[in-house]
């Protein structure tokens, strides 16, 4: 075999890969994705383009990513520790701090006591988890039932309603296990704090 077939053998070689190449990622790169894209508009256009909720005419969030609620008339969701205040989607992760790492502990006992504090608990009171620790996005919508029910208490009183017509809201956006099989009962906090703006 002369020098002038292995070249020629080796331009062969080469055409094909480049043209593998830029058939691949027209492929996976323009075609997959359009596809997709035009299939998620078509079969769930609200989720693919954000489940985003309205009030009064104007987008106020996402369903899907939790926002800060510090007023005492509003259902607070799951601490956060996407971003440098928590909250930012474009920074979302977890602390990764691990159960024994003693910054994690000061931080759920701090957060414990805080939550006791602004809802009228006893220092004995047992606080759920949901309420002290972040979610591993940091950017977790729900919270547990069981953190809703021990702020209906506060929000009713800071709004002037009744704790009963509280908790039928709370009643009302509880969601079952995904499917009915996955996960637990949660409440969406941005839905049931438009619920509540709607009372007025």
């Amino acid at each position: 075999m002369n020098g002038t077939t292995v070249f020629r053998n080796l331009g062969g070689q080469l055409r094909t890969a480049v043209l593998l190449t830029l058939i691949l990622t027209a492929l996976t790169g323009l075609v997959y994705p359009l596809v997709l894209t035009g299939v998620a508009q078509l079969a769930f256009p609200r989720q693919a383009n954000g489940s985003l909720l309205t009030a009064n005419g104007r987008v106020v969030g996402s369903e899907l990513l939790g926002q800060n609620f510090a007023a005492p008339g509003y259902f607070h969701p799951r601490p956060s520790a996407a971003g440098a205040d928590g909250y930012d989607a474009a920074a979302s992760s977890g602390s990764n701090l691990g159960p024994t790492n003693r910054k994690l502990i000061d931080q759920v006992e701090e957060r414990a006591a805080a939550y006791r504090a602004e809802n009228g608990l006893a220092a004995s009171a047992v606080v759920p988890g949901d309420a002290v620790t972040a979610s591993a996005s940091g950017l977790d919508p729900h919270i547990s039932p069981a953190n809703a029910a021990l702020q209906v208490a506060r929000v009713a009183r800071a709004r002037g309603v009744s704790e009963e017509r509280v908790r039928v809201l709370v009643a009302q956006q509880t969601e079952g296990p995904q499917w009915l099989l996955f996960g637990e009962p949660r409440v969406n906090v941005l839905r049931l704090n438009l619920a509540l703006d709607a009372l007025r």
